[in-house]
């Protein structure tokens, strides 16, 4: 029998610069809020991926600490978010013939040809994370959601696959389960974030999430209401400050601090001729920075980061799919003029993400660099059978029955 108390639902992002947990629950009517948050920063993490077991498992430790106060529950299973340079993704086509041609395609024909598609070769050293339904075809008709009780003979389905070096995923995992924390599943944190941020009418119309990290840069398009592309760069805000430090001749710290302070990725008319005095260290006489100067550098690895997206997403005939626009999240969106950069390679209008489906922590929680750990809960809430049930009956209860539009998990 079911159980209706809330469960708990996890997230857990170990980030380049910091290690985030979510704590969230089911309302009985079926609304996702966020009870607990936990954040510490993160010193052994680089470029999105785990560089030293012990400094990262203290400040999960610390992390989950935090949220459990917060939210008053015992946090024993958490949904974990990857990246990673080494991350790649794919499309992919399963294909069954009907054995009668006069008959209706069955269930057990689409577990077929899903089965189909999950065929593949990798190389031995690679893992599957996502193998990601995106429509059918019947008799080549394309665009297809559920294809039980249509006739054909020929059925296909196409899935998109994301998959990462083994050994690179399990460092993570090792680190949670060390804390004696078990990990219910891996979620690439594109996805996770673009769960948080994107509506169910911006999927159908398509749009591009961007989630500008510290260490590494996750994207995911979606068209169609579908997962289209997905992709990572080695590039986030730490190489902007590493750029500032060295187009400034300034400590990697100072950079750091000038960014938050002074940055933007647009050089706009207002900072036309305005300096920055800098204190300098060791009794050496104060220096004098350019604003302009500062501006450009950031602007410039802004603008890359943008146009290699853009050039990807062009290649793959993506670009055109983007009715609904861009929409940044992570640190990095919080860069002023980030948007207006964005807008203007991209040619789509741009918003910064907004976690509007959650209730809760919304005054803590609706920034930018929430939205991997908020959608790794909401990724976990798809995923939990209590969870599942929670929400298919708040459904019923509210269309009083009827079946209501196809829900997609992703």
């Amino acid at each position: 029998m079911f159980d209706p108390t809330p469960q708990p639902v996890v997230g857990l992002e170990i980030g380049t610069s910091k290690v985030c947990a979510v704590v969230g629950e089911l309302n009985a009517g079926g609304g996702l809020s966020i009870t607990g948050l936990g954040q510490a920063r993160s010193r052994g993490v680089r470029k999105g991926e785990i560089v030293d077991t012990t400094a990262a498992a203290e400040d999960v430790r610390a992390a989950l600490a935090e949220a459990e106060q917060m939210a008053d529950v015992e946090i024993r299973s958490v949904y974990l978010g990857v990246t990673g340079a080494h991350l790649q993704s794919f499309n992919n086509r399963g294909r069954h013939n009907i054995p009668t041609h006069d008959r209706e395609i069955m269930d057990d024909d689409v577990q077929d040809v899903v089965k189909n598609a999950k065929t593949f070769n990798l190389p031995a050293d690679r893992h599957v994370i996502h193998v990601i339904r995106q429509h059918f075809i019947v008799d080549g008709q394309p665009g297809l959601i559920n294809p039980v009780g249509m006739p054909g003979a020929h059925l296909e389905v196409d899935v998109h696959v994301i998959h990462g070096i083994t050994t690179r995923l399990q460092r993570p995992i090792r680190v949670v389960k060390s804390l004696q924390i078990e990990v219910e599943n891996i979620v690439f944190t594109g996805i996770a974030s673009s769960l948080a941020v994107l509506t169910a009418q911006e999927k159908e119309r398509g749009a591009l999430v961007i989630d500008l990290g510290a260490g590494i840069t996750d994207y995911v398009v979606y068209a169609e209401g579908i997962i289209r592309h997905t992709g990572t760069l080695a590039v986030g805000g730490d190489h902007v400050s590493n750029d500032l430090a060295y187009g400034l001749k300034v400590a990697l710290g100072r950079a750091e601090a000038l960014k938050c302070a002074h940055g933007g990725a647009v050089i706009g008319p207002e900072i036309k001729g305005r300096t920055l005095s800098l204190p300098s260290d060791h009794g050496l006489p104060e220096r004098t920075l350019n604003l302009e100067h500062l501006r450009r550098i950031m602007a410039a690895r802004f603008e890359e980061i943008f146009e290699i997206i853009a050039a990807e997403l062009e290649a793959e005939n993506l670009l055109d799919c983007l009715h609904a626009g861009v929409v940044l999240c992570g640190g990095g969106a919080r860069v002023p003029g980030v948007d207006e950069l964005a807008e203007r390679i991209f040619g789509v209008p741009v918003a910064l993400g907004r976690t509007r489906t959650i209730s809760g922590l919304v005054a803590t929680l609706d920034q930018p660099e929430f939205a991997t750990g908020i959608g790794l809960v909401k990724f976990g809430s798809f995923q939990t059978p209590g969870l599942k049930s929670l929400r298919w009956a708040a459904r019923l209860r509210q269309t009083l029955g009827s079946l209501g539009s196809v829900f997609r998990s992703i």
